[in-house]
């Protein structure tokens, strides 16, 4: 049975001893501005200030075509230099990890070019916005690893302490055979048809719509969670606004990617998987949602309650069954020894804080960091397959599995 590996790599502690003055710094180089370049900032700042990593990320430098625009990202977190140009960015000796935060359409040639120059990369998800484009990452990837570069993209959301536990419960066998799998990330930022076009809505900029913006979340928690692979999909599409005005009110821009995507699945060990990705769920702000049954329990996740994991243990007395509240901010749970006394909950942001300590040791360690470029090809396929279902009304097709 084809599957990814059933134990988890535990995240690095933070410790009782601090690794003293002695450990060297990492300059980091971060192309985009935008709402994921602010949390990736938040992320990297954090990781030197609440953890101990063996590496200390210093901020080298901010990439973004707008300098005022990128200016003011840079004044709010203390980048000392603003290039223009990526490429003179890459060129930078100061910096040895490059983390991208731009569209799609521009992953796969940075990814490789920084990669090329012997820089470790972080690349926002999607990989790419095809399959070509995510296997030339991945041919890039295995080059550089051969020289001591590693590469990570960001599913950032395997980092929510909440699903890490899930993932570790699953891997004990908590809960039995798996059965059932229902992810869903629901949205409603669109459900306004005047609403504002932006590049999220261009296939050439984003590559496709609700599917691979949100819906690649719910694939890679469905695949990291279960420990296993899904094998093939059968989906529809919808495209519910076809045009929308533009933002500065000079026109329509056409919407050429979908609004909501709804697909089912089988994963490698047989269960069944029910998936939904939209931005027109009215009063769903960020809810990312994933249910796992089993033969002997089920877990349950919400990621707008995001320090609570629900689990129903089958195999307690029948008398006092029923789904447990699991508060996740103990000292024992995934990454929270380096945060607040228990009780007192994360938000979103933290994730990228341990995404970046994972990276930072990883490359300390000379190890490979996860997820991989290659997950993320195999999650591009996937999104593909969906397409292609979609396109003949839903037929089954086959995913390629490693």
């Amino acid at each position: 049975m084809s599957s990814l590996s059933s134990t988890p790599t535990p995240p690095p502690a933070r410790g009782d001893d601090p690794r003293g003055p002695e450990r060297s710094d990492i300059g980091i180089g971060m192309i985009g501005y935008g709402f994921m370049g602010a949390a990736h900032s938040q992320g990297w700042r954090n990781a030197r200030s609440f953890f101990d990593p063996p590496l200390r990320p210093r901020f080298a430098a901010l990439g973004g075509r707008n300098r005022e625009a990128a200016g003011h990202l840079a004044d709010r977190f203390d980048w000392p230099v603003v290039e223009t140009d990526w490429r003179a960015l890459i060129a930078r000796d100061d910096i040895g990890i490059v983390d991208i935060c731009t569209p799609g359409d521009t992953h796969a040639e940075i990814a490789i070019a920084a990669l090329e120059a012997g820089k470790h990369v972080l690349c926002e998800k999607p990989l790419a916005n095809s399959v070509a484009e995510a296997e030339a990452m991945v041919a890039a990837a295995e080059t550089a690893r051969a020289r001591g570069i590693r590469s990570m993209l960001g599913f950032t959301y395997r980092r929510v302490p909440a699903l890490t536990l899930a993932r570790r419960l699953v891997a004990e066998g908590r809960i039995g055979e798996l059965r059932h799998v229902r992810a869903r990330y629901l949205q409603d930022w669109l459900g306004d048809p005047t609403a504002p076009y932006t590049w999220r809505m261009s296939r050439e900029r984003a590559g496709s719509g609700a599917l691979g913006d949100i819906g690649a979340h719910a694939v890679d928690i469905t695949q990291y969670v279960a420990g296993e692979w899904i094998t093939g999909v059968s989906g529809l599409t919808e495209t519910f606004v076809r045009e929308r005005p533009l933002a500065d009110g000079s026109g329509t821009g056409q919407v050429t990617v979908d609004d909501a995507a709804v697909f089912t699945g089988r994963l490698a060990g047989g269960a069944l998987a029910s998936f939904e990705a939209t931005r027109y769920a009215t009063g769903r702000k960020n809810a990312l949602r994933l249910e796992l049954n089993g033969t002997r329990g089920s877990l349950a996740f919400d990621l707008e309650d995001l320090n609570v994991l629900h689990f129903h243990d089958a195999t307690a007395a029948t008398a006092t069954q029923g789904f447990t509240r699991i508060l996740v901010t103990e000292a024992e749970h995934p990454y929270l020894d380096a945060w607040w006394p228990p009780g007192h909950g994360l938000g979103y942001e933290h994730a990228f804080a341990h995404q970046s300590v994972d990276l930072l040791t990883a490359i300390a360690e000379g190890t490979d960091p996860e997820p991989s470029f290659a997950d993320g090809l195999r999650v591009q396929r996937l999104l593909a397959a969906v397409e292609e279902s979609a396109a003949a009304n839903g037929v089954w097709t086959a995913v390629p599995l490693p």
